[in-house]
């Protein structure tokens, strides 16, 4: 039988070690670093964590991907370097002041998490997998450290970034409910025809999986306002593309809230595609309607209250809002009854 690295006490520390600090990372808050921040100096820090982070996760791979193991004192050193490259991850991240943007850091604390969750499955993998060739979970979860490390060098560098980076990754969610919603619509009356069989079913006369024609009638003004939060989210996007910036403190906090804002547009937006399928609970689409309603009215506010939007730039804010008000007042008009 095959060799087998049994639970080497070093690599079982280091992950214990690791799992702490992923604990303090997902706590939220990063610690305030002390003296001046120099973003230049921040980023070349952080790459070069995350590269050393890479490399040791190599060496740790190698060193466990055929007999016989290393010895004690070989894992007592990869152990070292491993928890000491994620460590000094985690360390650089806690240097990035919050007036740098809760964006920014949120964005740079997802980074780190992923490379300690990447390095602690690794270790995992190697603590239970017989030794005896690189398994395919092992090259797995080596890849995934490795990729969870190349983020570094695609992640934005300031809050006006970050936020952009935010409002797009919200606008790409909103865009596929869309367009799953329209596709719904044009393929007739039964929106499941793509997802079930007829032995799913069992009948296809059953009507819970037809609109009724007041369902019907809902779809317009339903489809109307995630129009409206697709439009809303790509003038925002362009105006913090285009007029964002990281000068002072209330232009970063004040982008920060429309970074807040937008991410609450997508979910509100699905929760509204979901209830317009059959069978349609009226009083639940209207409810939720109402809800990505004013969602969509409070980003429009917080722009239009921001520096990105200048007085020349009110018109399409006014335009959108009428636009929200106009499908939610036809919703309300054809629920009405429901109260």
């Amino acid at each position: 039988m095959a060799a087998s690295p049994g639970s080497p006490a070093a690599l079982r520390r280091v992950r214990e070690a690791l799992s702490a600090a992923l604990g303090e990372l997902r706590g939220g808050e990063s610690r305030e670093g002390a003296g001046g921040f120099e973003a230049g100096r921040f980023w070349e820090a952080l790459e070069e964590a995350f590269q050393a982070a890479s490399q040791e996760a190599t060496k740790l791979s190698l060193a466990f991907s055929r007999p016989p193991p290393p010895s004690l004192q070989e894992q007592e050193s990869l152990a070292e370097g491993v928890q000491s490259a994620v460590l000094a991850a985690a360390s650089v991240y806690y240097q990035l002041p919050k007036g740098q943007g809760t964006t920014l850091r949120r964005a740079v604390r997802d980074a780190t998490v992923q490379v300690v969750e990447g390095m602690i499955q690794l270790i995992e993998v190697i603590l239970r997998t017989p030794l005896q060739s690189l398994s395919q979970e092992q090259l797995v979860s080596t890849g995934g450290v490795w990729e969870a490390c190349s983020r570094v060098f695609r992640m934005p560098r300031d809050n006006q970034a970050a936020v952009t980076l935010a409002i797009t990754q919200a606008l790409g969610i909103v865009n596929d409910a869309l367009e799953e919603m329209k596709q719904a619509q044009t393929e007739g009356g039964d929106p499941y025809s793509d997802v079930l069989e007829d032995e799913d079913l069992g009948s296809r006369a059953n009507r819970d999986t037809y609109w009724s024609a007041a369902d019907r009638q809902l779809l317009g003004p339903c489809l109307g306002l995630v129009k409206a939060a697709k439009i809303c989210l790509k003038r925002v996007q362009g105006a913090v593309r285009g007029r964002g910036r990281t000068d002072k403190a209330e232009q970063v906090a004040q982008l920060d809230d429309l970074a807040d804002i937008a991410g609450d547009v997508s979910p509100s937006v699905d929760e509204l595609v979901l209830s317009t399928y059959p069978p349609v609970n009226q009083l639940a689409l209207r409810l939720n309607a109402a809800k990505l309603a004013s969602v969509l009215k409070k980003m429009l506010e917080l722009t239009s209250a921001s520096f990105v939007c200048p007085p020349s730039e009110e018109n399409w804010v006014q335009f959108l809002a009428g636009a929200v008000d106009h499908n939610m007042d036809k919703i309300k008009e054809l629920t009405q009854g429901l109260l």
